[in-house]
């Protein structure tokens, strides 16, 4: 009995910081919890309200609290523009 072979794909992601003023929503939505609608808020806000100047500012994206904002921090930054 032949048993076909399975190929998975595997995906280096380097470990750095994703910078919430540069990331586009495809990359937003890798972070734990964030999914589409929420990766499109944050880049929307960014758009309607300028640059982040920290991490804490995600918490003014609606659907964002403590909790995710928790979950996110040491996987986010914020840099310049």
């Amino acid at each position: 009995m032949d048993v076909p072979a399975v190929l998975v794909p595997i995906r280096f992601v380097e470990a750095v910081p994703l910078d919430l003023n540069r990331a586009t929503a495809e990359e937003l939505e890798e972070l734990p919890g964030i999914g589409p609608v929420l990766a499109a808020r944050i880049v929307a806000f960014r758009e309607e309200n300028g640059p982040f100047a920290s991490v804490e500012d995600l918490c003014q994206v609606p659907g964002i609290g403590p909790e995710t904002l928790d979950a996110l921090r040491g996987l986010v930054t914020v840099e310049p523009p």
